[in-house]
């Protein structure tokens, strides 16, 4: 194990990335046994941070975290790999808590433990994923054929490729794949695969191309049910074995006052 890790993470520039990597997970780690033992109401806990009357979200140390990072991270000579790879865990610190937080800045609004919530898992899950794949070596698209004929003359293979791959991850996003896509990135076969195959049925490109075919729709929601609802009903119970139930009832309209109880209830850190 020593022995790989000084040869494909150490020796090939990758440290900081690594300790970005392990920053990113520690930091969804810890944040998720915070909110769940202030959730669950643990008197010994610290609980949640106020300014006043304001609740400050972990988003907004995130934030910080990444700012101080980047910035650092920038200013820093290539070859000062050890403090490129501090700041790097830094900069990975802050990616956690603001990714573990995605949900609200996507929907503009507390849906930490609700149904919408677990999109914030959905984005850890994708960043770790892509992330991981690059540590291991895996390369996206292109990058190899750019190494190839990037520096000649005429780089129409590079080109072809890229366009080619580009137009088949585009249609693997708009029929609703979005791990084939964002993995096909690094595998190509999987993109095939996601553009080839029938679309899900509340994709935008089921909307706009089985309108006028109703036995394809019909065939995409057959599938969708014997197929694509176990595995996200799989997903759902990963998800919440390592971040907790997302089972609070969402309630149009409510007042201020109402909001802030639900927080406080919630464990919002």
């Amino acid at each position: 194990m020593g022995t790989w890790f000084d040869q494909h993470i150490a020796g090939s520039g990758r440290l900081p990335l690594f300790a970005f990597f392990v920053g990113l997970i520690a930091a969804f780690a810890a944040i998720r046994v915070s909110v769940r033992m202030i959730r669950a109401g643990v008197r010994w806990w610290p609980g949640n941070i106020k300014a006043g009357e304001t609740h400050i979200h972990h988003v907004v140390f995130g934030v910080v975290f990444m700012v101080i990072g980047g910035a650092i991270g920038l200013a820093l000579p290539d070859e000062l790999t050890g403090w490129r790879t501090g700041v790097a865990a830094i900069f990975g610190i802050g990616t956690g808590l603001v990714l573990d937080e995605f949900a609200l800045i996507l929907h503009l609004e507390d849906v930490y433990w609700t149904r919408r919530g677990r999109t914030s898992i959905d984005a850890v899950f994708v960043a770790v994923a892509l992330i991981g794949m690059i540590l291991l070596g895996l390369q996206p698209i292109g990058l190899d054929d750019w190494e190839l004929y990037g520096r000649k003359a005429h780089p129409v293979p590079f080109i072809t490729t890229l366009l080619g791959s580009f137009a088949l991850a585009v249609i693997t996003l708009l029929k609703g794949k979005i791990w084939t896509g964002l993995l096909g990135i690094f595998l190509p076969p999987l993109l095939v695969i996601g553009a080839i195959r029938l679309s899900r049925p509340r994709a935008p490109w089921a909307r706009w191309r089985y309108g006028d075919r109703p036995r394809k729709q019909q065939r995409a929601e057959r599938r969708e049910r014997r197929l694509r609802e176990p595995v996200v009903g799989a997903k759902v119970w990963v998800q919440e074995l390592l971040a907790g139930r997302h089972d609070l009832p969402e309630r149009p309209g409510r007042g201020d006052a109402d909001r802030r109880r639900d927080e406080d209830r919630s464990g919002r850190p």
